[in-house]
């Protein structure tokens, strides 16, 4: 007779081997090329700098290297994570949302009457709101998921602080809370969130909405890549073409064109992507808008996360992505899109919401 713990260790072996073969091949194929190409465009510059060295501007070199790295380990932990399935993005996204929380309250300091209110806010809300995205799938879940933060998080931090019977500065205290909860775990989580959609697609052959049964790891690396394409997109726009600036106050080289640019360029790299590889339910001008979308909200992140370090009067959020400041400076653009990519995808090809 098999032991019953020799029987739990083979379920759990032929759970794991299934899993393995359950990932999204072109995923990896296209996490893979584009981990190649940032690596041989660093190597181009760095080159460029050695050859050129005096006529390239070795500044520009330096700050468009520093990117170049700060994806290329993104995009290398987020592989890991799609290679060992959902649930480990979650984890990651839950770790990177709780170091981005904790940057911003560290260039936001709040008083001592404070400290048991942010407890509250790192160790329920934080967790709570990733377990209740790993359920919105789920219709009745998904209305938690979506109003926890916005709704029972703001509520529960201005009374939570009322009752800590500091009146002094009230509301600044509790709009810095709200602020960067609201931002640095609410709308990230919306990132991982993609994996659990339930989703349909438009087949042009029958004239029919069919549910869409790809691997949701493509949702998240089209949002991620087109966040990337606009930072570095911009990046050339704004230095090649860039005469007017948005907000000079605010950030010093962003410009209505390297905006404009870089919208309509990732609008015409997602419509390629679509067309050659299929990646998203979205059909290829669908696909198109959605790319122009993230690109503006990835620049509307940067000038709103830009102003609130002009106003605090500090350059940088922390250290822990290696080539940047900090992790903060590098998810902005992504906690800024990924909220509106997500509803625009569940509104329009929601299989709950079509149902």
């Amino acid at each position: 007779m098999v032991p019953l713990s020799m029987t739990l260790i083979d379920t759990d072996v032929a759970e794991a081997v299934k899993n393995l073969l359950a990932i999204d091949g072109l995923t990896i194929g296209l996490l893979l090329i584009v981990i190649a190409l940032l690596s041989s465009v660093s190597f181009w510059m760095n080159w460029l700098k050695r050859r050129y060295h005096d006529s390239v501007d070795p500044a520009m070199i330096r700050v468009f290297n520093r990117r170049i790295v700060a994806w290329l380990t993104i995009y290398v932990l987020l592989g890991l994570t799609v290679f060992l399935g959902p649930i480990t993005t979650l984890c990651f996204f839950l770790g990177v949302s709780f170091w981005a929380l904790r940057e911003f309250v560290t260039m936001t300091p709040t008083r001592r009457a404070d400290h048991r209110t942010l407890f509250w806010v790192f160790f329920v809300f934080v967790p709570l709101q990733y377990v209740l995205a790993a359920y919105s799938g789920d219709r009745r879940w998904f209305i938690a998921f979506a109003v926890l933060i916005p709704v029972y998080g703001s509520l529960f931090i201005s009374a939570r602080i009322a009752f800590a019977g500091e009146a002094q500065r009230f509301l600044e205290r509790t709009a810095k809370i709200q602020f960067g909860l609201l931002i640095c775990i609410y709308a990230l989580s919306h990132a991982p969130a993609l994996l659990y959609l339930d989703l349909i697609y438009y087949d042009a052959a029958s004239g029919e909405y069919r549910p869409w049964d790809q691997t949701k790891s493509r949702l998240l690396f089209f949002l991620v890549l087109m966040v990337q394409l606009s930072d570095l997109l911009q990046f050339f726009w704004d230095r090649l073409y860039g005469r007017n600036l948005i907000a000079a106050p605010i950030h010093a080289t962003k410009s209505w064109e390297g905006l404009v640019g870089a919208a309509l360029c990732c609008g015409a790299a997602a419509l390629i992507l679509q067309w050659l590889t299929r990646i998203t339910p979205f059909t290829t001008y669908g696909a198109a808008i959605m790319g122009m979308v993230i690109s503006l909200m990835a620049i509307s992140g940067t000038m709103t996360m830009s102003a609130i370090k002009r106003d605090r009067g500090v350059s940088e959020y922390g250290t822990l992505v290696q080539g940047h400041a900090g992790v903060l400076d590098r998810i902005d653009a992504i906690c800024f899109a990924a909220p509106i990519f997500y509803h625009l995808t569940r509104f329009f090809l929601g299989a709950a919401v079509a149902g």
